[in-house]
């Protein structure tokens, strides 16, 4: 058994650092959340391409996994895209890769509780829209408290969910495919739609169902030996959830005939109804639903709160985000469950109609921010010739990897749709005058700053040394290129 140890260096019984497994288990476990649940009904209109689209989608997935494991391993600190951003281009970038980063996790927890609630349906019939609003206030609120319990609880609960939910993944995933009846695919191509327009407006939604990618690099600052585990966490995780999802949608296709799958709020119920007959196997599985998004939404809300701390800690946020008690940045968990709340609200009282689209739509533009920044990081990384950065016995295959990433964010930026591009926009140069009044103080405080800046009632907050306005940051823990042309064992 390891020690426990916090976040940030303190020894806590709440917190303890991840193994490769739990870190595994975390990527997976937050990119095989509420979406893959629901988005098969998302895609059918489109047509039987919405497959293709699934398989670009999980080669761009792979190559972001590689770029975040690069990153990772020579900048192994917690806030992810964030850290990345900031060390390659400053504060500002920084800031805006923490900002669209937070403002992805608040919206997809909103987005996760929406979908949880069709499922729930199935179980326990809700009637009205404001009692399906109270159930996804009660399963965003959940998760929450897991997460102010300590990080120790988070793994558990993050490790248990993953196990739990693969059974009925597995079971459409494989079983299914011995039911397929290639009668129920419906058109390959919607009428009117053109193939690379339904192809990136598919990939555009099914993107919500890969967010998480970057798990195991937001979170580096908790795993242990971070430089070897959070690239192989991302990688296995990405690949293993990879797999599941295309096996998966395909059978969901295959098992419901495609006029009942575009309008279906319980996709993978219907498709074991299909299976097996009656309702027994689909109120199964939407049990199994349940637990995939709670574990998801568990995941998600740690998340949520290692971003912004990242950003506090360099004064970038405000100082409460950076406070932490039992090894959990508190503000960020509880401003962003109160954030997703007040956003399920408005949609519920909006009408229900389509939310749970335009939500993964609006995600897919502000996560596919800190995706081009950490793919133009590394670029700008490979491109400057930073020795103590980059190992050049593989500098081609890095450049091509990132080229690769940045060109599939492209992509699926142009794909989300103008109405997600004017939402997102929006919710991200709110965050401008925030960068504003932060950057100003620490402008008045960058002489006689003291040591340390104690959190009242938390834990103590390193003060950091002042860092230009804009310009590169320089990597804290560089790290040496041990063979520039023989690549490391095992890697």
């Amino acid at each position: 058994m390891t020690t426990p140890i916090a976040a940030d260096g303190a020894t806590s019984r709440y917190s303890r650092r991840f193994g490769l497994p739990v870190a595994t288990a975390l990527v997976m476990g937050n990119i095989i959340g509420g979406g893959i649940f629901l988005l098969p009904a998302s895609v059918a209109p489109f047509g039987t391409i919405s497959l293709a689209a699934f398989g670009v989608l999980t080669l761009g997935a792979i190559a972001l996994a590689l770029v975040f494991g690069r990153l990772a391993g020579r900048h192994p600190q917690t806030g992810g895209p964030y850290v990345y951003a900031r060390a390659a281009f400053g504060d500002f970038a920084g800031f805006l890769a923490a900002w669209s980063y937070w403002i992805t996790t608040w919206v997809s927890n909103a987005a996760l509780a929406v979908a949880a609630v069709g499922y729930l349906d199935i179980l326990l019939p809700l009637g009205s829209a404001w009692s399906a609003c109270l159930a996804a206030l009660l399963i965003q609120w959940l998760p929450a408290l897991a997460n102010l319990a300590g990080t120790r609880y988070v793994g558990a609960v993050q490790l248990v969910a993953t196990v739990l939910k693969f059974a009925p993944l597995l079971l459409v995933a494989v079983g299914g495919l011995f039911f397929f009846d290639p009668a129920n695919l419906g058109p390959f191509l919607a009428e009117g739609e053109s193939p690379l327009g339904a192809v990136s407006a598919a990939a555009a939604i099914l993107l919500f169902s890969y967010l998480g990618v970057e798990s195991a690099a937001v979170s580096a600052g908790e795993v242990r030996d971070p430089r070897r585990n959070v690239g192989r966490a991302t990688v296995l995780g990405t690949l293993g959830a990879a797999v599941v999802y295309l096996l998966a949608t395909l059978a969901v296709f295959g098992l419901v005939a495609h006029d009942e799958l575009v309008t279906s709020q319980a996709p993978f119920s219907a498709a074991v109804d299909a299976m097996f007959g009656g309702t027994w196997g689909g109120a199964a599985v939407a049990c199994a639903a349940l637990v995939s998004m709670t574990g998801a939404l568990n995941g998600w809300t740690l998340l949520s709160a290692q971003t912004p701390y990242a950003a506090a800690r360099d004064g970038l946020f405000p100082q409460v985000f950076a406070v932490k008690r039992r090894g959990v940045p508190v503000a960020g968990v509880l401003v962003t469950v109160v954030l997703a709340s007040a956003l399920t609200v408005y949609n519920f009282t909006a009408g229900p109609a389509g939310v749970f689209e335009v939500l993964v739509l609006v995600t897919t533009f502000t996560a596919t921010v800190p995706y081009l920044l950490s793919a133009a990081a590394q670029l700008y990384f490979l491109a400057s010739g930073q020795h103590d950065r980059v190992r050049r016995g593989r500098l081609f295959r890095d450049a091509l990897l990132a080229g690769a990433a940045f060109a599939f964010s492209m992509w699926l930026v142009a794909g989300s749709g103008y109405a997600a591009v004017y939402q997102g926009v929006l919710f991200l140069f709110a965050g401008v005058p925030v960068y504003a009044v932060m950057a100003a103080r620490r402008r008045r405080t960058a002489t006689g700053q003291p040591a340390a800046v104690p959190a009242p009632g938390g834990e103590p907050v390193p003060a950091h040394e002042p860092v230009p306005a804009s310009g590169p940051v320089p990597d804290p823990n560089p790290v040496p290129d041990p063979d520039p042309v023989r690549e490391p064992a095992g890697r």
